[in-house]
């Protein structure tokens, strides 16, 4: 209690002092044209936000943003971010200024210990590092012919999943798809993240170690309030989060360790048909750029950390969520199945790779998904290299910037009837799907971010979502439960997720 009243002491003190300062002295703000910001109690509304969820923090925005226009600045935990919701001003920002907003803000004092001090790709600062780090990925592991490459992982992943969904619903009762879905999805990641078929157990050990440190990081929120102070003051606290990392090192670091030994005793890649190349396996002799050094065991641990979260829940909850719309309108899904039927061949039970290219039906389903339901409502945040003037507004140099991507998704001005699920708004007069979803030309939307900085593993996950889509609707009959209306509200987690879980019957077709 001595703590906690010494902290609300030391900040009352400071939001006085604050808003005195605030009366006398024009902010810069109030000098410049910057973004427009809605009414705050010094430091108490900075400390309040950083505590609100995403999807409080977005309902909040949507009203800023009806009030004071489409970029707005809010002050969250000592840190003023802008905040973006329109498709042009987006485009300036990301495209044609490109280079100005591709830097990162400094992590938080929690989230440095996940990121080991910003060396991971999606952290870094726009840099050589970030290059090496990036360019090893998209070019080792991310290429379209090193992705090929992981196709009979992906066939004994389909295979899995589908065991474990049948299994379940020869009971006759509804099926929980989002724990199936989840599971088999992080056994690809893990498979090419380590390089071998691990044990259910091992794999189970390691998507729990996983989600606890990722769930719980929210808990400790505190720590980047004056994080010098509330370290001595909430010791413990402190002491359980590094504990969380630490018991995510003891699971992952022996998996790391056991692919050194085997590069060093030598696999034989000729003859061992189960052999790919892993993540881990690229990361063992990088040097970072200036340090000419090797990356320690706790980057090495921050980059797996990365490589599984962003290939697991993002791909499983988009999956969720395009089933969820398949069963709740039961003529696209039968649309699909005929044009899966069409490309297909009797009695294959697997829809192959190279069969994806002639379903454009199946690309529109995908990205109807991802517009309409986009596992993050928000990009990760921009930083400002130099002063720059964006639509009427100036953003001051080391300005932190964010992007509204499910509004970009769901404005009325550039889709018609954008909250419907309407995959034949992505086909063209002559059955084909012709859009840019890197946002290159144009934003109309941008669930994988754009620019510079867009998610490197797009054309993986665009692969992971149209084959898994597929094979499961070829192989699968999905009906709502009896007297069940599919619920397509939401609610926040590690991605924004479905309210209400996707809980339905299959059947083999």
């Amino acid at each position: 209690m001595e703590a906690w009243f010494m902290l609300l002491v030391s900040l009352s003190i400071a939001a006085i002092l604050k808003a005195f300062f605030k009366i006398l002295i024009p902010t810069k703000q109030q000098i410049l044209n910057l973004p427009p910001s809605p009414s705050t109690i010094p430091i108490i509304t900075d400390i309040l936000w950083l505590f609100k969820s995403l999807t409080g923090l977005e309902s909040i925005l949507k009203s800023i943003i009806a009030k004071l226009g489409p970029i707005v600045t809010l002050d969250i935990g000592f840190r003023r971010i802008i905040f973006v919701e329109d498709h042009s001003i987006a485009h300036q920002a990301l495209v044609r200024n490109g280079a100005v907003f591709a830097s990162r803000p400094p992590s938080l004092a929690t989230t440095k210990i996940v990121n080991s001090n910003q060396s991971t790709i999606n952290t870094s600062l726009y840099g050589p590092t970030w290059r090496l780090l990036r360019r090893n990925l998209t070019s080792q592991i991310l290429h379209p012919t090193r992705s090929r490459s992981y196709s009979h992982a992906r066939k004994w992943v389909i295979q899995i999943l589908m065991d474990r969904l049948l299994s379940e619903s020869q009971s006759g009762e509804p099926v929980l798809v989002k724990e199936h879905f989840q599971f088999a999805m992080f056994c690809l990641l893990v498979l090419m993240c380590f390089g071998d078929k691990l044990s259910e157990k091992q794999i189970k050990e390691v998507e729990e170690v996983q989600r606890r440190f990722a769930l719980n990081l929210l808990r400790f929120n505190v720590f980047n309030i004056w994080p010098s102070v509330t370290k001595i003051l909430l010791r413990k606290r402190w002491q359980q989060m590094l504990s969380l990392r630490r018991d995510q090192e003891a699971v992952l670091i022996p998996l790391i360790e056991a692919r050194k030994k085997a590069n060093r005793e030598g696999i034989n890649k000729v003859e061992d048909e189960d052999y790919v190349l892993s993540y881990v396996d690229t990361l063992l002799d990088l040097e970072i750029p200036h340090e000419n050094r090797k990356l320690d065991e706790g980057e090495m641990v921050s980059l797996c950390n990365e490589f599984l979260n962003g290939g697991t829940d993002t791909t499983s909850t988009a999956l969720q969520w395009i089933m969820a719309n398949l069963v709740k309108y039961p003529h696209i899904q039968e649309k699909l199945f005929r044009e899966i039927k069409g490309v297909v061949g009797e009695g294959e039970v697997v829809v192959k790779e190279d069969e994806l290219q002639r379903m454009p039906y199946l690309k529109a389903v995908v990205l109807e998904g991802l517009r309409r339901h986009p596992p993050g409502h928000f990009v990760l945040p921009h930083a400002v290299t130099e002063e720059v003037m964006l639509d009427q507004y100036l953003i001051p140099k080391n300005s932190t910037v964010n992007f509204m991507v499910a509004q970009m998704g769901w404005d009325p001005k550039v889709w018609e009837d954008p909250m419907g699920f309407k995959p034949e708004r992505f086909m063209s007069s002559d059955g084909e799907v012709v859009f840019d979803i890197t946002g290159n030309k144009e934003i109309k939307m941008m669930p994988f971010g754009v620019g510079r900085r867009i998610c490197p593993g797009l054309g993986l996950a665009m692969l992971h979502l149209e084959y898994f889509v597929a094979n499961l609707v070829w192989n699968l009959e999905w009906k709502a439960k009896d007297g069940d209306e599919v619920d397509l509200s939401e609610k926040q987690e590690l991605t924004t997720v479905m309210k209400t879980s996707l809980e339905v019957h299959v059947f083999p077709r």
